[in-house]
């Protein structure tokens, strides 16, 4: 059975879900797929310690504040998944759960979207999956050699996993620095911290809001034609919330250098030393979860689509939402991908009125 619609959006975590939001405002007829059972998105997967960089009332996706906790200044991940859960139920937004989209395919005048569950064809289409489905790991000579555990962020879920081990923790953001400061002041584990350049932690009083406000100032800078604005990078890597700031200001996250090889029992240094590890944590980042889109033909260099705000610049039925920065300033963040939302629907309205 295929069904036909105007709208259809392929992801229903917060950037599906401001989408959502946004074309129901338009009055446009859509709905939501979603391969995650429940709502929350990739929140739901996410470390038991894990804290936003912001407060709630600066963490909220359009028209819905997400709301306030007693004693807690930066909300959780299980917060964000009840806030998510809650707005998706207010607006009631059209989302399929436990729907997975594996190809999206010209097809005449529409894009047909082939799921799970069958199939739809769209007048355009809203790619709103993410990165948490695809980590990245590095080719490290000696990854297949080494007899402890390996696991990424997505694996991740609590220090107590790793209590009386030797962990190696990779990667200089904030993922690396959290999971590092997890373990070292609560896991009972040794902890060294492995960073390809020595870590560089924003000032202390530097939250999400701070970030949001130059991430958006210097893409408006570059829309102006204006550069040498460096944005959030020239600020630092890693956020100091408190966790993290407890670490460093204990000298719990002094990192070393990379290594140049995994061994079968652990890791040898550049200096030919060698370390010894019972588990790697490869906190290494993520790529932008498009295959679905593979049938389309549109990833060029570095796998992105090139894009013209939001829309492809191929395929003028189809924008990509909430990816990085290459899709809006700020657009992977709550706050930030409401504005983007927002403008991808009033222009999926003006298309569809043609």
């Amino acid at each position: 059975m295929t069904r036909s619609l105007d709208v259809l959006v392929v992801g229903g975590g917060q950037a599906g879900l401001a989408a959502g939001y946004h074309l129901r405002r338009q009055g446009l007829d859509f709905t939501v797929l979603d391969a995650g059972a429940e709502p929350g998105g990739a929140w739901r997967n996410m470390w038991d310690s894990l804290h936003l960089f912001s407060p709630a009332e600066h963490s909220s996706l359009p028209g819905r504040l997400m709301p306030t906790r007693p004693g807690e200044t930066y909300p959780d991940a299980r917060h964000v998944v009840d806030y998510l859960a809650d707005y998706e139920k207010r607006y009631d937004l059209p989302v399929r759960h436990g729907t997975s989209v594996h190809a999206v395919r010209h097809d005449g005048e529409r894009l047909l979207v082939e799921a799970d569950e069958g199939s739809w064809r769209a007048r355009t289409v809203v790619s709103a999956t993410g990165t948490w489905s695809r980590p990245f790991l590095p080719a490290v000579p000696g990854r297949a050699v080494f007899r402890g555990r390996q696991l990424h962020t997505v694996n991740y879920r609590r220090p107590d996993d790793f209590t009386g081990q030797r962990v190696l923790v990779v990667g200089g953001g904030n993922s690396g620095a959290q999971i590092a400061a997890d373990l070292a002041l609560h896991g009972g584990a040794e902890v060294i911290w492995v960073t390809r350049r020595p870590p560089r932690f924003l000032a202390d009083d530097i939250d999400g809001r701070a970030l949001f406000d130059v991430a958006t100032a210097r893409r408006r800078a570059l829309d102006e034609g204006r550069t040498g604005t460096a944005g959030v990078a020239a600020l630092g890597d890693i956020v100091a919330v408190p966790a993290v700031r407890a670490a460093r200001d204990a000298a719990l996250l002094t990192s070393r250098p990379m290594f140049t090889r995994l061994t079968p029992q652990g890791v040898e240094w550049a200096d030919g030393d060698g370390t010894e590890a019972d588990a790697v944590i490869w906190c290494t980042g993520f790529r932008p979860a498009l295959s679905h889109l593979t049938p389309l033909a549109l990833r060029g260099e570095g796998g992105r689509i090139a894009t013209e705000g939001t829309r492809a610049a191929g395929e003028p039925r189809l924008h990509l939402l909430g990816y990085g920065d290459w899709t809006g300033p700020a657009s992977a963040t709550l706050i930030g991908v409401g504005r983007q939302a927002r403008e991808a629907a009033r222009e999926i309205s003006a298309f569809l009125r043609k």
